[in-house]
C-alpha cells in the first residue's frame, strides 16, 4: 500500500456528488443506458459493461425502478430512443492540476462549448487529446463496508464476512484476483485491474463478502501538491464541470491531504 490515500479524493468527489442526486441520477442513468445499447442485452448478467454501471448506480444508492427505466431506454424508439457518444476533454486547472472530463453527449459542439466555458472561466484551460491523459491510471474500484445491515432489529449490524477483519479482507481481495486495497474507515476500498472489476465483485461475493459499489475511475499517477488557497480555485473549476449534465466523471491529479480536505469542507 502506497502513503498517497487515492480514496480521499474519490471522497471528496462522491460527497459533493451526493448533494446533487437529482443530477446525479440523471448522470447514472444515461451510463446505464448508453452501457445497454453498446453492449446490446438488457440482461447485466450477459453484458459486462452494463453490470458495471448498474453496480455503479448502486453504489449512489439510485433506485431500481430509474436503473430499470434507464435500461429500457436503450431499446426504446422515437423520443425514447438514445443516442450518445463518448468524448474526452483534458486540460489544466489552477496551479497546473490536470483535470480530464469523461461525457456522453448528443451534441459534441454544444459539449465543448460547455467545457471550454467551464476552465476558462475558472483560471484554467482545455487542452487537446492526450494533453493530460498519461497522468492517470485506470482503474476499478469496488467499496465494501466493514458491517452491514441485518434487518433484524435485536441485531441490526453484523461483520460483512471476511471484510470485519484487515487479514481475512487482504485474503479475500487477493484470493479475488484484487490488485491493491485501502482503509476508508467505515469502508474498504478495492482496486482492481480495469478488465477484472466485475470478476473481482462477483469473486469477493462468492466468499460472502457484500459489495456496496463498483465502477471505474481514473487514478492520478503523480498527485500534484497545492497550497489551500489553490485548492478552492481548483475545486471551484471542479464544481462547474460537475455541473454540467454532460460530464459523467470529472478527475484531477490535485493531492487532497487533510488540511485541504478540512478547509473544502469549510
Amino acid at each position: 500500500m502506497s502513503g498517497h490515500s487515492k480514496w480521499a479524493t474519490t471522497k471528496h468527489r462522491k460527497a459533493a456528488q451526493d448533494a446533487k442526486r437529482s443530477a446525479l441520477f440523471s448522470k447514472l442513468a444515461r451510463n446505464i443506458t448508453v452501457a445497454a445499447k453498446e453492449g446490446g442485452d438488457p440482461n447485466p448478467d450477459n453484458n459486462a459493461s452494463l453490470a458495471a454501471a448498474i453496480e455503479k448506480a448502486k453504489g449512489y444508492s439510485m433506485p431500481k425502478d430509474k436503473i430499470k427505466t434507464a435500461i429500457d431506454k436503450a431499446f426504446g424508439s422515437g423520443k425514447d430512443a438514445a443516442s450518445y457518444e463518448t468524448v474526452v476533454y483534458e486540460g489544466y486547472g489552477p496551479a497546473g492540476v490536470a483535470v480530464l472530463c469523461e461525457a456522453l453527449t448528443d451534441n459534441r459542439n454544444r459539449t465543448a462549448a460547455d467545457v471550454r466555458a467551464a476552465f476558462s472561466h475558472s483560471g484554467g484551460n482545455l487542452g487537446t487529446s492526450g494533453s493530460v491523459a498519461f497522468q492517470f491510471d485506470r482503474k476499478g474500484q469496488i467499496v465494501v463496508s466493514k458491517e452491514v445491515e441485518t434487518g433484524d432489529k435485536k441485531n441490526p449490524i453484523a461483520p460483512n464476512g471476511a471484510a470485519a477483519d484487515e487479514e481475512e479482507f487482504m485474503l479475500a481481495v487477493a484470493e479475488a484476483g484484487g490488485d491493491d486495497y485501502e482503509d476508508a474507515d467505515e469502508e474498504w476500498i478495492v482496486y482492481t485491474a480495469p478488465g477484472d472489476l466485475m470478476a473481482v465483485v462477483k469473486a469477493l461475493e462468492a466468499q460472502g463478502v457484500a459489495v456496496k459499489g463498483a465502477e471505474m475511475t481514473m487514478i492520478a499517477n503523480t498527485p500534484s501538491e497545492v497550497s489551500v488557497a489553490d485548492a478552492k480555485k481548483v475545486m471551484r473549476l471542479i464544481d462547474k464541470l460537475e455541473e454540467l449534465e454532460d460530464l459523467q466523471a470529472v478527475y484531477h491529479t490535485m493531492d487532497i491531504t487533510d488540511e485541504i480536505a478540512e478547509a473544502l469542507d469549510e
